[in-house]
């Protein structure tokens, strides 16, 4: 299983250790450093939606201005994405048959089990 995420990000540590810890072969993606393709991002967007994997709750969502912001459709979305990694929901989980995003308790169980 890939985790895509931020090696500064808690949650990111916090659902790699857990994963390391149940004995789930996990390789870290960090979103910053090491990238992501545009095909990875399409494939995230077609299981979740823009609108799950956006996250509006960050830093760099709210550094962003209004014109960047307005008239949000899923072409938009995805190209702020692709210039700002950090506007994913993270974690991100891609076993090449099923893509998570985030680390509630109802992920946890599904990656955990």
């Amino acid at each position: 299983m890939k985790l895509y995420g931020i090696k500064t990000c808690d949650t990111c540590r916090k659902a790699l250790k857990a994963l390391e810890a149940a004995g789930k072969p996990v390789t870290f993606i960090d979103l910053r450093a090491d990238g992501f393709s545009e095909v990875d991002l399409d494939r995230w967007l077609k299981a979740l939606g823009w609108e799950s994997l956006l996250n509006r709750r960050s830093t760099s969502w709210r550094g962003l201005s209004d014109a960047e912001t307005a008239d949000l459709d899923a072409q938009k979305a995805k190209a702020l994405m692709m210039a700002h990694p950090t506007l994913i929901k993270r974690p991100v989980f891609d076993d090449g048959t099923k893509i998570l995003a985030g680390f509630s308790k109802a992920q946890q169980e599904k990656l955990l089990a």
